[in-house]
């Protein structure tokens, strides 16, 4: 049995669509692993307890504006930390799919 032979348009055409990566889906997981993360940290600095309770981490707070170290700052943190990795999942995607083009040009 041998394979049907495939017209070299055609496989350049599947490569092309191959190669990309779809900019919403890196998007919306970059989102849910960086505000999660954020959201986690927070909590698991909340629950330790201590007497400077997440000194470092409330550094955030010049970056993102009403986060803190706190319960409520925890959802704050996670909307942050969504907004942010969605930004990076989809400038991630953008940039490799651009990298894809150039290098398998339809």
């Amino acid at each position: 049995m041998s394979s049907p032979a495939v017209d070299p348009r055609e496989r350049d055409l599947l490569r092309a669509a191959v190669v990309r990566l779809r900019s919403r889906v890196m998007a919306i997981t970059f989102a849910l692993v960086g505000g999660t993360g954020l959201f986690v940290a927070t909590l698991w600095l909340v629950i330790r307890g201590g007497p400077n309770v997440g000194l470092h981490l409330g550094l955030l707070h010049n970056y993102f504006p009403g986060y803190e170290v706190t319960w409520s700052g925890s959802l704050v943190g996670f909307a942050y930390g969504a907004l942010v990795g969605a930004a990076l999942g989809w400038s991630v995607a953008w940039v490799y799919n651009r990298v894809a083009e150039r290098r398998n040009p339809a």
